[in-house]
């Protein structure tokens, strides 16, 4: 049984120089996705010394996950305060419903 992102035509990207053939539901996602790790590679490349196209592709994964992992922390963090406030809220309202129902 084919998915639907298998039933969706190819998307030609170029990634540091090689052709590849991807497929999924949204091609401009796809490609955005495909410039973004060519530059971070080709960033990678300026950086280092190494011209091997494996070791560039494994330091740009690395960049890739430590930039996740760092808004992943901030994010989290984020959502913490939101749930804390949201919380706080929900006791005020609470509280003043109550006090309206005893009042009312």
């Amino acid at each position: 049984m084919a998915t639907q992102a298998s039933a969706a035509p190819p998307v030609r990207v170029e990634i540091y120089d090689q052709a590849y053939n991807l497929r999924g539901m949204d091609a401009e996602y796809i490609l955005k996705l495909a410039e973004f790790v060519d530059g971070k590679m080709r960033s990678v490349a300026e950086q280092t010394s190494t011209v091997d196209s494996l070791r560039l592709a494994v330091l740009a994964a690395l960049n890739i996950a430590d930039e996740y992992h760092l808004l992943k922390k901030k994010y989290d963090a984020l959502a913490s305060e939101y749930r804390q406030r949201a919380g706080l809220l929900a006791g005020a309202l609470d509280e003043v419903l109550e006090e309206n129902r005893k009042a009312g």
